[in-house]
């Protein structure tokens, strides 16, 4: 299976309301003390980091590993494939994510364990962190979408923009998946307002 490609029939992700709570007006709060571990070595606490620089976080259900099968039903669930195309997208953006704020911080986020991501991390060789919330705090903390796949609990893709504690704004559904980092710059609008506002 090619990892890296997205069928063209793929069903398309409706909104379904879930992520109404993390819209801009609502300047949802990050969850305090809440560390995750990272495949670049230390925890980060996403609260934390957000004080210091802007984050962005590209939030996926899971990858897939060479020589072993999606879940059943799969490409059938919308949203679901292409977590792969997503991550390459992001790293070959970062120059692109960065232009207007050279300081941004960018981490991907799934519900896999660190372990697992690191296989991932290290194949595609990815410059930015990949985030594990395998216990499901963060998730349960923001109330994040989530769906059901072979018995696994995962999450639906959503891109979130935080900033000074605070979820500034977010892209959910986000469709196709390798334009994540491209939808993602229509989000900084929203930090250059924040951050004329709190200067």
């Amino acid at each position: 299976m090619d990892w890296a490609s997205l069928p063209s029939n793929l069903p398309v992700p409706q909104d379904d309301g879930l992520a109404n709570h993390l819209s801009p007006e609502s300047k949802f709060e990050l969850p305090q003390s809440l560390p995750l571990t990272a495949t670049s070595g230390p925890a980060v606490d996403l609260r934390q980091v957000s004080f210091e620089q802007p984050v962005l976080v590209f939030i996926y259900p899971r990858t897939g590993q060479p020589g072993i099968p999606n879940p059943p039903g799969w490409d059938d669930i919308p949203g679901a494939r292409g977590c792969t195309p997503e991550l390459c997208g992001v790293r070959d953006s970062l120059e692109d994510l960065r232009s207007s704020h050279p300081q941004m911080k960018i981490f991907a986020l799934s519900t896999q364990s660190t372990a697992y991501q690191s296989e991932v991390a290290n194949r595609l060789h990815l410059p930015y962190p990949i985030l594990s919330d395998e216990v499901h705090a963060f998730t349960n903390a923001l109330r994040l979408p989530k769906f059901v796949a072979d018995g696994m609990v995962l999450l639906k893709r959503i891109t979130l923009l935080c900033y000074k504690g605070k979820v500034l704004g977010r892209d959910y559904p986000v469709f196709p998946s390798d334009q994540a980092a491209k939808r993602a710059q229509g989000l900084l609008h929203l930090l250059d307002s924040n951050i004329t506002t709190t200067s």
